[in-house]
């Protein structure tokens, strides 16, 4: 097992480097197929048991959302070994103290919390038709503990691929831009949430249900999704557009570009979603679109913490 890992150090090897970022493109998917067993209503496919899939280890002659949930759990099992590989490979590659092994470990706990908010979701009967204003709640901190996860892996592949100096206060642009991200990546899976459902046969009868006095609060909730989208491009466009006007390196300008092109394709694949009445495969490329403009997001506030070089 000692040979795998290199000598303690303070930069990170190609291998880590490459490492890092296939767990956070991994666990990207993973959320993926987190949203296909939500937008296929698969939530329920194991029953209520968990970590047992209809009180066995594998299930047989399964039903199509079964298959859903139970890959859902492999896959997310697969996560937590790629991480718990990530945190050893770190401790053993780089010395106390080391930032990366910190980093490694927030990973870790945001993934186990992230376990146990997925087995809250069965035992607690937050899936399937479940319309109660608890699983609203519930969700809202399921996903942000996800994003959480993502950050933090995003923050571990970071780190290995840029050497690590004293840095600088986060501009307050960015981070209003990370909480507004946040909050809109949020209130979108209440809104994926209300389109499962409450599917709408047409944009006109959709508008109906989501203003109607005596919808359920997913519908409310769906209506202002659109508008804390808006508002939320607003603040983002905004803190990037601040950082290409600084004249600062290129990696800051990169990175900036591209935060505001994910922003303006978030934008359009949004309307188009709407438009369609939520189709799952559209759902599914808005939410990659989401996490790639999360973890741009990250990247680019983690750069502004580095000191500026010419």
């Amino acid at each position: 097992m000692a040979t795998r890992f290199a000598p303690a150090r303070n930069t990170a090897s190609p291998a880590f480097r490459r490492y890092a970022f296939a767990v956070l493109v991994y666990n990207v998917l993973v959320v993926l197929w987190g949203a296909v067993v939500r937008a296929t209503g698969s939530g329920a496919g194991c029953g209520n048991h968990w970590p047992l899939c209809n009180g066995v280890v594998v299930p047989r002659d399964a039903a199509v959302q079964t298959i859903i949930e139970f890959t859902h759990r492999l896959m997310s099992g697969a996560s937590l070994a790629a991480v718990v590989l990530l945190v050893v490979w770190a401790f053993r590659a780089f010395p106390s103290g080391h930032v990366l092994r910190r980093a490694t470990l927030w990973a870790l706990g945001f993934l186990f919390l992230e376990a146990l908010l997925g087995a809250g979701l069965v035992l607690f009967d937050y899936v399937a038709k479940n319309v109660s204003v608890g699983r609203v709640v519930y969700l809202a901190a399921h996903l942000t503990n996800t994003q959480l996860l993502l950050a933090s892996l995003a923050v571990v592949a970071w780190l290995a691929s840029q050497p690590a100096r004293s840095g600088r206060s986060l501009p307050a642009s960015l981070a209003a831009a990370l909480i507004a991200a946040l909050i809109v990546c949020v209130s979108g899976a209440i809104a994926a949430l209300g389109d499962t459902l409450f599917p709408a046969t047409s944009l006109t009868a959709g508008l109906h249900q989501d203003l109607s006095s005596t919808s359920n609060l997913l519908l409310r909730l769906r209506l202002a999704h659109p508008v804390i989208a808006l508002v939320g491009a607003a603040i983002v466009v905004f803190s990037t557009l601040r950082v290409l006007r600084a004249h600062l390196p290129k990696l800051h300008s990169n990175l900036a570009l591209a935060v505001l092109l994910l922003t303006i394709a978030q934008l359009i694949a949004g309307a188009l979603n709407v438009a369609l009445l939520a189709p799952v495969p559209m759902q599914i490329f808005h939410l990659l679109l989401a996490g790639a403009l999360w973890i741009a997001l990250v990247f680019l506030s983690l750069a502004a913490l580095r000191p500026a070089e010419s």
